[in-house]
Formats: structure tokens, C-alpha cells, sequence
């Protein structure tokens, strides 16, 4: 009897292909499309266009001729995700609602709903993949990065666990994108040429500052620009103590109004992220500004001009204990110690040659040379080769 797999369809490319390989491969698949957002108290109806895309789930169900069925995770979404977003966003935080929604919903509600349906798998159309090897009697899961390069995700995937890992199919991860659009064209699939989706994860096309606008009180303050006098940001380090190094590697320079002169005014400091440069609405300078620290509680933006300003940059980073992840446990580093990894600390970015620390505060990761714009509230992935082994929040 062929292993039953639910496909998550999401009306695009990418599960389209990944549904249909399974097909080829004699896997029984069912699509299930999620419906997880239609609250038009804080969107458009028509900027969410979740009807389009479970009809287009829909309709390559049909021509796959596998069962189909949409279900509402609307209530679980806005209480784990959405609401999540708008208390990290009042703090003055940078929460990435993607890698969250796989950690929170793809990987959780629709996993339990899929295994209570007797799947044996669940599969995505990820750019990622799954390998598995024995390190004694146990089996050990893998997440490697997809073959190509311009669209690997395992970043979105780094919260994820062995058992969710264990239950999980990626069918496109060795391919690339050019190849699985014309996988889709050649098997007559409508996806094949559907633009890939912007905006929140499941939320659909409407921009994130508008969504925040409409729930997050518009809260005027003022705009500090500080040059770039590197006495205000460079600090030796030079024969200190390891914990004092790791402290003073990880840690933010506190501005205050002294340190620069006011340049206009902002509609709410929660509004922007660390490396923001588009939102702020000043102009007449020689170099782009860019917003390198924010005063949540007096409600103060310090931005810095060109994209070389020293305030933009440190060196590393601190995640607390309660927020470290380790994909591979096994791999995990004890009190006191430290290992060579491959890190980043966005989607997309070029994994960068650092070292981990882990010490009773929790476990510092510090580049080799200094990074631009680290978040509070983003997610730290890192690497060992291709392979993610570990993530955490960014405190």
C-alpha cells in the first residue's frame, strides 16, 4: 500500500510541482489548502486574494486528479502569528512572521491535522532539503539547503525540530526554479508562469507597513541624525577577559539626543527596524539615511547617512536560552564552549564565517567581521557546510 502525503497547495509554482512529482513517485497525495487569513479589520479583501489561490489549488488538484480540500486555521493564525507580530513590533522588536508561520502553523496545526487524517507525510514546495543518516540506533534528519542557490529556504525552516523533520517531504529541493516552471509548463500545470507571492506569509499582497498601521497607533517623534564619528561607536576589546569581549561584541551603542541634531519627525518609532532605509521621509542629504538604533519609549528614531555608517554595524549577537533551537541536538555545544559555524541573520544573506559561544547568559554568536543592521527579534541561523544545525531570536 503507497504511504499517504499531504501536499500543502498553496496556488502556486512550487507545491503545484512538488504534488504532482509525489504523483509520479506513487505516493497517494491529498492538497489541502489553508486558509488563514480573511480578518478585513485589518486588510482588503481584495489585497488578500486567498480565493484565487484555493482555486487555483483547486484546479491543479483536478488535473492531478488527487483528493482536495481547504481548511480555516484563520483563528489559530491570528493568535500565534499575527498577534505575536504586533506585541514584537510595540516593543520595538523585528519579528519574521515566515519563519514563525512554518514553525507555529505549517509545521504544527497542519501537521497534527494531517496525521489525524492518516498521512504519513506532509510535504511543501520548500527550496530545501532532507537527508538522513544513523548516529548509533537513532535516526538523525538533516536540513540541507536547496540546490539553488537564489531560492534555497532553509533559513524560513530553522525553527523546526527532528520529529517535524522526521514527518516532511521537500520533492523540489534539488531542482531549480527555471526547472520546476518548466516541470509545471511541460505537465500543462496553470501555475507554471503565476508569479511568486509577496507580502506576509498566508496574508497575501497587502505591504506590512499598512498592515501595521491599522491595528499600531500613529505616534509622532523626532528624527536624530548622528554622524559617523567612529569615538562614539569603536570600543577595544584588546586583551579583555572572553566574557567581556562576548559582551562587548554583542552590545548597542545607547544614544541619546546629544549625540546628533534633530532632522524631522516620524509617525512611530515601532514602525521601523535597525537598517531601514525607505519609510523615513527626509530628504536633501548627499547619502541615503538609514536607521541604525530607535528609542521605543521616548519614541526616537537615530538614523545615520550612507550605508558605511559605523552605527550600522556590530559584530555580534546574543540569544538567550529559552530561545535557542538546535535542528540537530546532537550537535549542540555545552557550557563554556565554543564551535566554528557559517551563520546568518536574514533571508537570503551570504552565510558569513563566525564562532559560537555558550555561556550561563545563553549563547553569543560573533562574526569575523562586523555585520550590517542585526535586529532584535529577527532569527541567527547557522550552518555547518550546507547543513542548518541550529537557530535562535536575536535579543
Amino acid at each position: 500500500m503507497s504511504k499517504k502525503v499531504i501536499v500543502a497547495l498553496s496556488g502556486g509554482v512550487d507545491s503545484s510541482v512538488a504534488a504532482l512529482i509525489l504523483k509520479k513517485q506513487g505516493y497517494h497525495v491529498i492538497g489541502i489548502f489553508m486558509k488563514n487569513w480573511h480578518d478585513e479589520s485589518v486588510t482588503i479583501s481584495n489585497e488578500c486574494p486567498w480565493l484565487e489561490d484555493s482555486n487555483d489549488a483547486l484546479i491543479i488538484s483536478e488535473k492531478l486528479g488527487i483528493p482536495f480540500q481547504v481548511i480555516d486555521l484563520s483563528k489559530e493564525y491570528k493568535n500565534r502569528i499575527v498577534d505575536y507580530m504586533f506585541r514584537e513590533y510595540k516593543e520595538g522588536r523585528t519579528p519574521n512572521p515566515d519563519v514563525l508561520c512554518n514553525k507555529e502553523i505549517k509545521f504544527d496545526i497542519f501537521l497534527s491535522k494531517s496525521e489525524s487524517l492518516g498521512a504519513d507525510f506532509i510535504a511543501t514546495g520548500h527550496y530545501c532539503r532532507k537527508k538522513e543518516s544513523k548516529k548509533g540506533n537513532k535516526n538523525i534528519y538533516r536540513l540541507i539547503q536547496g540546490i539553488d542557490k537564489t531560492k534555497d529556504q532553509s533559513y524560513f525552516l530553522c525553527q523546526l525540530n527532528q520529529v517535524q523533520l522526521s514527518k516532511v517531504l521537500f520533492p523540489i529541493g534539488d531542482l531549480k526554479k527555471a526547472d520546476v516552471r518548466k516541470i509545471a509548463k511541460e505537465n500543462g500545470l496553470i501555475t507554471a508562469n503565476k508569479k511568486d507571492s509577496q507580502g506576509l506569509c498566508f496574508v497575501g499582497k497587502i505591504k506590512l507597513p499598512e498592515f501595521l498601521q491599522q491595528k499600531l497607533k500613529i505616534k509622532r517623534g523626532k528624527i536624530i541624525k548622528v554622524a559617523p564619528d567612529e569615538k562614539i561607536f569603536k570600543k577595544s576589546v584588546k586583551g579583555k577577559k572572553n566574557d567581556d569581549f562576548l559582551k562587548s561584541s554583542v552590545e548597542k551603542y545607547k544614544y541619546t539626543e546629544a549625540d546628533g541634531e534633530m532632522i524631522g519627525y516620524h509617525n512611530g518609532a515601532h514602525f521601523f527596524t535597525i537598517g531601514q532605509r525607505k519609510g523615513l521621509q527626509v530628504g536633501g542629504f548627499k547619502s541615503p539615511l538609514f536607521v541604525i538604533e530607535k528609542d521605543i519609549k521616548k519614541n526616537i528614531i537615530y538614523v545615520g547617512e550612507g550605508k558605511n555608517h559605523p552605527g550600522l554595524y556590530r559584530q555580534g549577537l546574543l540569544i538567550r536560552n529559552n530561545d535557542i533551537n538546535w535542528v540537530r541536538p546532537d550537535l549542540k555545544i555545552s557550557l563554556n564552549s565554543s564551535k566554528k559555524i557559517l551563520a546568518r541573520i536574514r533571508y537570503r544573506q551570504t552565510l558569513k564565517p563566525a564562532r559560537i559561544f555558550r555561556d550561563q547568559n545563553g549563547l553569543y554568536l560573533i562574526f569575523d567581521k562586523k555585520q550590517k543592521a542585526i535586529s532584535s527579534g529577527q532569527f541567527a541561523a547557522w550552518y555547518k557546510g550546507k547543513e542548518l544545525i541550529g537557530s535562535g531570536i536575536i535579543y
